[in-house]
């Protein structure tokens, strides 16, 4: 018999988590957020967006249920904004919006890890995302942010305002459809307008997209260009000869040499992705 998979671990030292409790706390993020929040649970992590009243991405995080409470797994420079934005919408609903001191982990290529101190969810977007961990002390790390973002950007997820752009990106755009970030079915939330207006009207002109990368990295913002130099799209995160990038829909279609700086990229986009049919990119 072969030995069992060890689960790779890494810490997630630029993400945070926000605890939301009250008996009010489902419905209060219910009409906020772009996820059904009356389908969190123990053990399983959904992906959600907070949008502006226009539909922009302002900020992205997973929604666990733990007892009483709503833990959103945040970007920690985010976290304090997140929780002024969220305590503004209280009014007379009974909730509490607050920091908690839960370390952010993710483990991957193996069965979940035991945790004593917190709780382990199953990332709901992909089967291979592993899990989000949040525990008081800490799992042992047996892998770098490094490791986790090669792994990440392999799967084509994204990961906050490194791929995403504040009042800019929408939904669509970076797979939150895909992957399971919105709900199509609960009632009104903020920015819901747009982002179902550009699902029924096929509106989508570009994707946040994996890219092979040869020659050195671009840096984030990077415009990338045909060879015959017309612009077609923007760097995002990158790790080694992996990164995503935001790219118009027609290249994606056909093997177009697309050039970034120094380095050439060729798109490499995931099974889970839907792209529109050739003749209906634009």
């Amino acid at each position: 018999m072969g030995a069992q998979a060890v689960t790779r671990i890494a810490t997630l030292d630029h993400r945070a988590v926000i605890a939301v409790e009250g008996e009010d706390r489902v419905s209060f993020l219910q009409g906020l957020v772009s996820q059904d929040v009356a389908l969190a649970e123990p053990g399983r992590a959904l992906w959600s967006a907070l949008l502006t009243p226009q539909g922009k991405w302002l900020a992205e995080f997973f929604i666990i249920a733990e007892g009483e409470r709503l833990l959103l797994d945040v970007e920690a420079d985010q976290r304090e904004d997140l929780i002024k934005r969220l305590s503004r919408f209280r009014l007379r609903a009974k909730v509490k919006v607050a920091a908690d001191d839960y370390a952010v982990q993710v483990a991957w290529d193996g069965p979940a890890p035991d945790v004593t101190d917190g709780l382990v969810a199953v990332d709901a977007r992909l089967p291979e995302a592993g899990f989000r961990i949040l525990s008081r002390a800490g799992l042992p790390a047996n892998a770098t942010l490094a490791e986790w973002d090669a792994h990440r950007l392999a799967l084509g997820l994204p990961d906050g305002v490194r791929d995403l752009e504040r009042e800019k990106t929408v939904l669509l755009e970076a797979g939150f459809d895909e992957l399971g970030g919105i709900s199509w079915t609960k009632g009104c939330y903020m920015g819901q307008e747009l982002t179902a207006r550009t699902r029924y009207r096929g509106l989508l002109k570009r994707r946040l997209v994996p890219v092979g990368i040869e020659g050195p990295a671009p840096a984030p913002g990077t415009i990338i260009l045909t060879a015959e130099g017309r612009d077609v799209g923007t760097m995002r995160s990158s790790e080694g000869a992996l990164g995503l990038a935001v790219l118009r829909l027609d290249v994606l279609g056909g093997a177009v040499t697309l050039i970034a700086g120094e380095a050439r990229l060729v798109p490499k986009v995931p099974a889970w992705m839907k792209l529109p049919e050739p003749a209906s990119a634009v």
